[in-house]
């Protein structure tokens, strides 16, 4: 497991002592992460305040610009619909997510839009299975009760 994915995990972890959903991410630029999110939906009342919006944010700051060709962003949760759209709209090369999303998964699990011909920018995904993301997530469900 890389640095990247152990970050996006620790940030999951802040998410979930917060009561909120445990989702971290992280975009990598050239090996840096020049971003990093968690869920925060629940305190700042917020349907889009995802791992992956919060990260994307940061990167663009960073960077200066919304464009981010070249990076990767990493991610404990298979994305969202909105949150591929957002990934797209940033031109990110390179999806890495730890944990697939049976219900709302944006990457293949209900639909995928990531590299559909008539969109001007495509990404690739890597689906690299993490238990202990997965076990986290159950934990969560099972202390918080499903919402």
């Amino acid at each position: 497991m890389t640095p990247e994915m152990q970050r996006a995990i620790a940030l999951a972890k802040t998410a979930a002592a917060q009561n909120e959903f445990p989702v971290g991410a992280v975009v990598v630029d050239a090996g840096h992460i020049i971003g990093e999110g968690f869920n925060q939906k629940e305190q700042q009342s917020d349907p889009t305040a995802h791992a992956e919006m919060g990260a994307l944010r940061q990167a663009a700051a960073v960077k200066s610009t919304w464009r981010l060709t070249g990076c990767t962003l990493i991610t404990t949760l298979e994305p969202c619909p909105m949150c591929l759209g957002a990934i797209l709209q940033a031109r990110i090369d390179t999806v890495v997510y730890l944990a697939k999303d049976l219900r709302w998964g944006a990457c293949g699990s209900i639909m995928d839009f990531s590299d559909h011909p008539e969109l001007n920018h495509r990404c690739q995904l890597v689906y690299a299975p993490n238990p202990s993301v997965v076990a986290m997530m159950r934990a969560f469900f099972k202390d918080q009760g499903k919402r």
